[in-house]
């Protein structure tokens, strides 16, 4: 059992390494931090004090003022050393960086101080140190006009804003998932590397970037189709593009039912990837469910019968309620990251159609269980 806390625990890499970790309370002890911590000697030093492994992510990406960025920087790893030497802790430190530290600003300064700050501190106490040094990251639920350009474009897009391109450069960038098991691979390893420089998963041009995402935008939210995604990052920019939908206003998405005197036909969904289909029936008051996907792409429809879907993000608490009914056919998308359930609430048996982007895998089931 390794005892880690994370500073930054809220922020956009934060809460994805935070909650990646949950996932295995049987290995990680997560020690809670809060940003006031800083402010705070007492609490920063009991937190400090129970770590075997501190990750270092609270920082300041962007300021109006520059020398705001550099002088909260320095001063988040100067208290977080003056703590250490106080309680006389030598903890695991693993810190991000970034691959701006050459670069002519603030903030790409700060990150190469603060990283050569604390390499000296663990290189007197010798302890261990990790200085990782991150290209540009994006994922689901990052911060748009603050954590990446790619964040920003798909919250403009989702809601109908038109994203301008001001340099069209080249991006090397990293999926948070695969920084995430990186940072975990660092604290499994115990690598002691001050200069850990990690390695980009894909490269494309800004303009590359928002072609794919204006694609996903027309397949996806205006005609209901799931994209081919042919490769991981494609995979992954979708579901990045995905958490930026309002879902409270988008869901649940109306069919179009075909009906004459023989029934009806409803299509459920056309396909650029393959994956799994199957139906269930639930019978009245039964709910199912009560588990979260990390990276597949999921669709309930409901064909027979009424249904309540609830959907909660993983650490919020926020609930969303999807009321669907047979007569009147629709469909819920299942974002990553957000537990879900189907309970039938009507008086007959509930008929629903699932599709899933990737054939089950008892192995790798990527199906996590936590209650709505």
């Amino acid at each position: 059992m390794i005892n880690i806390g994370i500073t930054g625990q809220k922020g956009f890499i934060g809460t994805h390494l935070y909650n990646t970790l949950g996932l295995f309370p049987e290995k990680y002890n997560l020690i809670h931090f809060k940003r006031n911590y800083f402010e705070d000697k007492v609490a920063l030093d009991s937190f400090v004090s129970q770590c075997d492994v501190i990750v270092h992510l609270a920082g300041l990406n962007r300021h109006k003022i520059t020398s705001v960025i550099y002088d909260t920087n320095i001063g988040l790893v100067s208290s977080l050393i003056d703590s250490l030497n106080r309680t006389k802790s030598t903890p695991h430190i693993i810190m991000s960086s970034s691959s701006q530290e050459d670069n002519d600003n603030a903030y790409g300064k700060s990150k190469k101080v603060g990283r050569t700050l604390l390499s000296d501190w663990a290189k007197e106490k010798n302890a261990l140190f990790t200085g990782m040094i991150i290209p540009n990251v994006f994922g689901p639920f990052g911060k748009p006009y603050y954590n990446s350009v790619i964040a920003t474009f798909s919250y403009q897009l989702s809601n109908n804003e038109t994203p301008k391109i001001d340099i069209d450069g080249e991006l090397k960038l990293i999926y948070v998932a695969d920084l995430v098991a990186d940072i975990i691979k660092c604290c499994k390893e115990k690598r002691n590397e001050s200069a850990y420089k990690v390695k980009h998963t894909s490269k494309s041009k800004v303009s590359e970037v928002l072609e794919l995402l204006e694609g996903f935008k027309t397949t996806y939210m205006l005609k209901g189709e799931i994209p081919l995604l042919n490769d991981s990052f494609k995979l992954n920019l979708f579901n990045t593009f995905r958490s930026y939908i309002d879902i409270k206003n988008y869901f649940p998405v109306k069919f179009t039912k075909h009906s004459d005197n023989r029934g009806s036909f409803v299509e459920i969904i056309r396909l650029g990837v393959g994956g799994q289909v199957s139906f269930s029936t639930t019978i009245p008051g039964i709910t199912r469910g009560n588990h979260f996907h990390t990276r597949k792409i999921e669709r309930f429809a409901v064909i027979k019968g009424k249904a309540l879907i609830r959907l909660r993000r993983v650490g919020t608490n926020e609930l969303h309620d999807f009321y669907l009914d047979g007569d009147d056919p629709c469909y819920v998308d299942m974002p990553i990251w957000y537990t879900h359930n189907i309970k039938n609430i009507g008086e007959d048996t509930l008929y629903t159609n699932f599709w899933i982007n990737e054939p089950y895998n008892s192995e790798d089931a990527d199906t996590f269980f936590e209650e709505v």
